[in-house]
């Protein structure tokens, strides 16, 4: 794979647009500095790059690559997209164990374009180890707001599998914050299993309408 990685490295870099890079970088808040491309032509660079990583995958000795993942977290933001699309790809190699990778991951560089990813990787272990459990209850009381909103909103793609009792005690765990990305999280990891259980969403914004920031129980109640 160390081919693959340094032509997909090449294309991103042959590719940079100085002047995109400025506006992207401004519009994630000066968080990294960008390369410039956009998501369609990112996409399209590392198509190949894609396709032999799931191939990589696929194969009986396969394990993640974390040293790619480390490498591209030190570089421009689209090497950490790349990444992220890496690890999406390999998921199914993720375990327990990888969860303190993640979250380094989830510390560094942190804004909602690459946490908005890492809780459905997050998410991908929680289905099959149930252990991550305890851990995701340990990042919702987290003092890093990053890995709470993780916490938070990991379960979003559940649907019929969310664990309510531990999407409830994590809220929970969340009532009082002033924190905008908390208070969001809350809100769209309610409004998510209103479209599988609006009854049980109906309950809880009842419950603790005095608690539940009214940015959250706006966004809770969008479909509902």
């Amino acid at each position: 794979m160390s081919e693959a990685y340094e032509e997909v490295f090449r294309l991103f870099r042959e590719h940079a647009n100085a002047q995109q890079a400025i506006k992207m970088s401004a519009y994630m808040c000066d968080v990294a500095p960008f390369l410039g491309l956009q998501a369609p032509l990112r996409r399209k660079l590392a198509q190949p790059f894609i396709t032999a990583a799931r191939k990589e995958v696929a194969r009986k000795e396969a394990v993640v690559d974390w040293g790619f993942v480390n490498r591209c977290w030190t570089m421009e933001r689209e090497f950490q997209y790349l990444a992220l699309d890496y690890l999406q790809v390999a998921q199914s190699l993720l375990t327990p164990e990888d969860i303190p990778r993640l979250r380094d991951l989830a510390i560094d560089k942190s804004w909602w374009d690459t946490i908005d990813c890492l809780d459905s990787i997050v998410d991908s272990i929680g289905r099959r180890f149930s252990e991550v459990d305890a851990i995701m209850l340990a990042w919702s009381i987290d003092d890093n707001f990053w890995l709470r909103r993780i916490a938070i909103d990991h379960q979003l793609q559940r649907k019929e599998l969310t664990n309510t009792a531990l999407l409830e005690q994590i809220i929970v765990n969340n009532f009082g914050q002033k924190e905008f990305f908390i208070n969001k999280a809350i809100g769209w990891s309610l409004r998510e299993y209103s479209k599988i259980n609006p009854q049980w969403v109906k309950d809880f914004i009842a419950q603790h309408q005095e608690q539940l920031a009214p940015l959250s129980v706006r966004e809770a109640s969008k479909y509902i």
